[in-house]
């Protein structure tokens, strides 16, 4: 059969998917050199194959994100690929052509998983929208799963970067001047202090705003299943199914790795190549995927030392900290807590659907008095337990608040006595609130606003003392 030609009244588009892959499977050699010219200028990559067999192979070592198949073929059909496909969870999108169609054979390819069905001969235009359509369907695929992924983490508050300080006014024009740069970018400081919010942030300003931003916390996922999770997997044999990894889903947009420093040594490696060359290997595949991502790192702890200590590469950390910025804690921008509790209220009683709570001038004085080895992370948690409750819960950070409401002159006795250095005040407030628990990691996490692997870290830390 001849390919279709291009007639004199249709014009061709000018959009392109430059990362997008695509894979043609008919045996007319005519049809597929017609179907690779047209679709090559337009996509990232675009490969061929004359049978099923040959199609299934190349299913196997590559991820596409789009398939043009052609439904009579030598030996098995389209449809049975199509089948086959759907059965180990390659969610790729289909283009089914034919050039034998009747009303069952639609259905048929609709209830095998096609997303279209194009009737040889067909029309440039006809080919090209439906080339676009299944390239919009796997990115709404993609936005949605980010979507669902994203609903049942923890998001961090806006309330982060609120403030008025000097020290959070320079943070909000570094994030600026940075933001109309390309490079990646290392966010440095204390658990809790917002790093999250400022690398989200840093995405909104930059030119990545209009792609998505995909949180990856690297502490949260089981060193077996993180490569998978960033740079996705094709099938591996009988009962496998394919994956996108959150790389994949993240082009055109920003990456944030927080904890970077949990991450194993043999996947800093990767992560090192993936900086270098821009492009990923899935789990499995033979080929690798050119992705357009930013980058933004954030750790916990100081990452010469980890390297000193053999922990983290030391070309990786040179490669991330091309730009590193320093969110301070929240001890040392303590002017800021009257309009973060103001910040924290006034969002989180819609939310929570509760009355808003009052704050007294006393109060704001313990407050401010705290030295918040949480930072802004342990306020938040701190404002939306006393909302739940009806009042301020300053109990949670002060013993005897009773005594002390009685005698308003006194001042919290973990304000001043005993040793003021954060390691020990961090150690003290984490051991109260697992005492106040019964001991139980899972229940004490959140409350402190760490993961339970960072919480049992420090168990095993003090333990060790």
């Amino acid at each position: 059969m001849d390919a279709p030609a291009h007639l004199p009244h249709e014009s061709s588009t000018d959009e392109r998917w430059p990362l997008a892959s695509i894979l043609v499977v008919d045996d007319e050699p005519g049809m597929r050199n017609f179907l690779v010219k047209t679709l090559a200028p337009r996509a990232g990559q675009v490969l061929d194959s004359g049978s099923a067999e040959e199609a299934a192979t190349l299913l196997r070592a590559h991820r596409f994100d789009l398939v043009i198949l052609d439904i009579t073929l030598p030996g098995r059909s389209g449809l049975d690929l199509l089948r086959d496909l759907r059965s180990h969870g390659n969610a790729c999108e289909v283009v089914l052509i034919t050039a034998f169609a009747d009303l069952d054979t639609a259905i048929e390819a609709l209830r095998a998983g096609a997303g279209d069905l194009l009737l040889k001969p067909f029309r440039v235009t006809q080919l090209l929208g439906a080339f676009k359509h299944g390239l919009e369907r796997a990115r709404l695929k993609r936005e949605n799963w980010l979507l669902k992924r994203s609903l049942q983490q923890h998001k961090p508050s806006a309330a982060a970067l609120v403030g008025s300080s000097i020290m959070i006014k320079g943070l909000q024009s570094a994030l600026q001047r940075v933001s109309a740069v390309d490079s990646t970018v290392l966010l440095s400081g204390e658990s809790g202090t917002g790093k999250e919010l400022a690398a989200q942030a840093l995405h909104e300003l930059s030119a990545h705003a209009q792609g998505p931003f995909v949180p990856l916390n690297c502490a949260a996922v089981s060193p077996t299943l993180i490569e998978s999770e960033l740079f996705g997997q094709v099938p591996l044999g009988e009962g496998s199914a394919a994956r996108d990894g959150l790389f994949v889903c993240a082009q055109g947009g920003t990456m944030f790795l927080d904890e970077i420093d949990e991450l194993p040594l043999p996947l800093q490696a990767t992560l090192l190549r993936v900086l270098e060359s821009r492009r990923i290997r899935p789990a499995g595949a033979q080929e690798e995927i050119p992705v357009q991502v930013r980058i933004v790192a954030a750790t916990c702890r100081p990452l010469a030392d980890e390297v000193q200590a053999g922990r983290f590469r030391k070309d990786l950390y040179y490669r991330l900290q091309v730009v590193e910025i320093r969110l301070p804690p929240l001890r040392a921008h303590k002017e800021d807590i009257p309009e973060l509790v103001a910040h924290f209220v006034a969002t989180l009683a819609p939310r929570l659907g509760v009355a808003p709570i009052e704050v007294s001038a006393e109060e704001m004085r313990f407050l401010r008095e705290y030295d918040w080895p949480g930072n802004v992370r342990e306020l938040r948690n701190l404002i939306e337990r006393s909302l739940i409750v009806g009042a301020l819960n300053v109990s949670a950070l002060y013993q005897g608040l009773s005594r002390l409401r009685g005698n308003p002159g006194a001042r919290p006795a973990t304000a001043l006595s005993g040793p003021t250095d954060l390691q020990t005040l961090e150690r003290r407030h984490i051991l109260a609130v697992l005492e106040s628990v019964g001991g139980d990691k899972g229940r004490a996490a959140p409350l402190l606003g760490i993961s339970r692997r960072t919480l049992e870290r420090r168990c095993a830390d003090w333990a060790e003392e």
